[in-house]
């Protein structure tokens, strides 16, 4: 062990890395270094067993964070001085002769271009660039490479990145666990531009395209083993080259500034990129495989390297921390993965056709719910709100797209044409008001759904607190607009429509934050009396007479404002509106689920009563704090008010009754209230992917409890099982 000190003047030039990953001289400072191993042990002799020195500057945090250094396990600078082999940078391979850089054969370009998208799918995961792409050295300098077509990808691979890395900081919907934005230093070929890059990458394809022509086979020519290989290995590399460019000139129509144009351009780039990836997983034995290295100290076995990459060339460019060691993806990995992510692109194009601000809310949450990747769900965003949340596909301000949510949601007086209070300059000042503050929460509401879901659950119970004071100001709204219209129309009584506006995405945050509990498997079986119970009696609750409330105001402001039908067809128009009520579906769907829920929480509770389900023994374990920490982001809201706990034992004390219900009466209900749920949720027209597979699960329940009912595994003490597979928010009930 040693301090030291720098040598006054004692200057010594060293390469050290900078900006694009090349070498300059550099002066170093000289040590002075002064051996205080004897010392440092004399001190610790000491301490007794088990005592740690506590310092101001350092405690146990530090100690434990500390680093051990020359410890490969621990200084992840050791890790180079482990391989057996002496890491090069990209000028000294060239010099070394290790890196081609001009007649590259064809199995050596198919090989480093997919072990290219190999190392980019792992960066989209999560890993650093140090560690990924930039481990292929070809991309440190590429204007040291001759070949044309390797010097095309590698400038297409650096702009890619680059484009990638400024979508997603731009939608700022990623964590430091999703996506890592650090370059390095390195060059991202900014002095190229796109229209260049394109043009290189059609120029290569064009090459490539000729030389298939030359190698394919003629009527009545002989072929050889080596001229058809050929000919496989060129269409192997102009179908790579051609994907590279589809996927580049996407990402680029995703910026245009006509947004909705932009994406239907990069719609069908997608569909030919995705017609080119089979061709690509088939010719993956074509190129150059990666060669296994011997296992060393502190260096994992499974380091696979091709000529071109070095996943040490970046060590010292990493912090001070413990090794983290990132394992590239295969090539027949990577391939899946494009197909996802085109997949997914493809999906986010939807979006566009979307118009009504609650149905684009709900394609973000349908979105969210397939755990797309980070670039997927930043493009989303994007798309929707591309300029910092001002206008809604570039074009529409977003308080006039809620203006047109809230008309179609309760067509409320002040927004209806015919109402006295439309033209009122004092209710138009309120409403201008109470939208411009709608913005900030109603953002986030769609920024939330571009997070992974871990955080979404944080961040749904931040937002409450928003919603909580802009419920305050639609109450305000409500009550001058009360004030307004009764002078105006005395006979006519206002009802609270912005309140129930910000009142059904208050619901709506509150049920999708703890049945994010079950998708991230938060709960413990003992809590799920409790969680089943706040969600039917109390949230669902107070959802339906939300939406229904919203629903009769609905129907009776478009009778009362809007232009009435010409006579004779005024039958068919009214049966036509009353078969496409907005709410109906969404009505359905949450009485269906709050059947549901009650099911479980009756199901759970005869489990308990059958000694089949135990609870935490008292002396270990207090419900009311459990309890309150799972509802306690809903303190924020005055409306609903939180439930306290004591109410929550008053309401479901079973002793209060004269007969108690026995576990075989819990039962029987649970069952019913299944298939009334079934039944319900089956009524639901064109029912998604994910309300089928609940349908399947309460089916399924039904009979676990008739079997139950039965007698069949009665007399078993251990606990049931709950499911998730089918579905990630409502589980499968399986008996032991």
């Amino acid at each position: 062990m040693a301090t030291s000190e720098p040598a006054n003047g004692s200057l010594d030039p060293k390469p050290v890395p900078h900006n694009g990953g090349t070498l300059s001289a550099m002066p170093e400072v000289k040590y002075n270094w002064k051996d205080i191993t004897e010392d440092f042990v004399s001190c610790t002799s000491d301490l007794k067993l088990g005592e740690l020195l506590h310092d101001a500057n350092f405690g146990l945090f530090e100690a434990m964070s500390a680093i051990e250094m020359m410890d490969p396990k621990m200084d992840a600078g050791m890790i180079s001085h482990k391989t057996g082999h002496k890491v090069l940078d990209f000028e000294q391979s060239i010099a070394a002769g290790r890196v081609k850089i001009k007649d590259l054969e064809l199995p050596e370009l198919i090989g480093i271009i997919d072990t290219t998208l190999a190392c980019m799918t792992t960066w989209l995961e999560g890993h650093s660039l140090a560690q990924t792409v930039f481990t292929n050295l070809y991309t440190h300098n590429p204007d040291l490479i001759e070949d044309r077509c390797l010097r095309a990808f590698t400038v297409a691979v650096l702009k890619i990145v680059d484009i990638i890395k400024d979508k997603v900081i731009r939608a700022g919907v990623f964590e430091e666990e999703d996506f890592q934005s650090l370059t390095y230093g390195f060059k991202l070929a900014h002095n190229i531009t796109e229209l260049r890059v394109s043009g290189m990458l059609k120029e290569v394809e064009e090459e490539y395209n000729r030389r298939i022509k030359n190698t394919r086979s003629r009527q009545g020519e002989e072929r050889d083993a080596a001229k058809e290989l050929e000919h496989e290995q060129c269409i192997a590399v102009q179908s790579r080259i051609k994907f590279c460019r589809m996927f580049y000139m996407a990402l680029l129509s995703f910026n245009k500034k006509e947004v909705k144009s932009g994406v239907e351009e990069a719609r069908k780039l997608l569909l030919q990129a995705s017609d080119l990836l089979p061709a690509l997983r088939k010719s993956i034995h074509l190129g150059i495989q990666p060669v296994e290295k011997e296992p060393t100290e502190g260096q994992s076995s499974d380091h696979a390297v091709i000529m071109g990459f070095e996943p040490l060339v970046n060590q010292r460019l990493l912090p001070p921390t413990f090794p983290r060691y990132s394992k590239i993806l295969d090539s027949n990995a990577a391939v899946e993965y494009f197909e996802g992510l085109v997949a997914r692109l493809k999906a986010v194009c939807d979006v566009i056709a979307l118009n009504s601000f609650h149905v684009v809310l709900d394609f973000f949450s349908d979105f969210s719910k397939q755990c797309p990747c980070v670039l997927s769900r930043s493009i989303l965003q994007l798309i929707f709100l591309p300029y910092a949340n001002k206008k809604v596909y570039g074009i529409e301000m977003l308080p006039d797209v809620l203006r047109d949510c809230i008309r179609m949601f309760v067509c409320p007086p002040a927004l209806a044409a015919k109402s006295p209070l439309y033209n009122n300059s004092h209710a138009k000042e309120m409403v201008d008001s109470l939208l411009l503050h709608s913005v900030r929460p109603m953002c986030t509401l769609v920024q939330i759904q571009g997070h992974n879901h871990a955080r979404q659950r944080d961040k749904l119970g931040q937002v409450l607190e928003e919603l909580a004071t802009l419920q305050e100001e639609a109450e305000k709204v409500d009550a001058n607009l009360h004030s307004l219209l009764s002078k105006a129309e005395p006979k006519r009584s206002y009802q609270a429509c912005f309140g129930s506006w910000v009142m059904y995405h208050t619901l709506r945050v509150m049920i999708r934050h703890v049945l994010s509990g079950f998708e991230l498997e938060l709960y413990a079986t003992h809590e799920y009396h409790y969680i089943f119970w706040y969600l039917a009696d109390f949230l669902y609750a107070w959802f339906i007479s939300t939406v229904t409330r919203a629903d009769s105001m609905l129907q009776e402001h478009e009778t009362s404002y809007l232009d009435t039908p010409p006579k004779g067809r005024s039958n068919k128009k009214k049966n036509k509106r009353k078969k496409t009520r907005p709410l109906e579906k969404e009505l359905m769907q949450a009485q269906g689920l709050q059947t549901l829920c009650s099911a479980y929480y009756k199901a759970v509770v005869g489990f308990t009563l059958d000694g089949k389900l135990k609870r935490p023994n008292c002396e270990f374990d207090n419900e009311k704090v459990r309890f309150e920490h799972r509802f306690g982001n809903f303190a924020n809201v005055l409306t609903p008010p939180l439930v306290q706990y004591e109410q929550f034992l008053e309401v479901t004390d079973t002793r209060k009754f004269d007969q108690p219900p026995t576990a075989l009466d819990m039962y029987y209900a649970a069952c019913k209230l299944f298939m009334q749920a079934s039944a319900v949720l089956e009524k639901i027209p064109n029912p998604s992917t994910e309300l089928s597979s609940i349908v399947r699960v309460a089916k399924t329940n039904m009979v676990v409890l008739k079997l139950l009912m039965g007698g069949h595994k009665r007399d078993s003490h251990h606990p049931p099982d709950f499911e998730f597979t089918t579905n990630k928010t409502f589980p499968i009930i399986k008996l032991k």
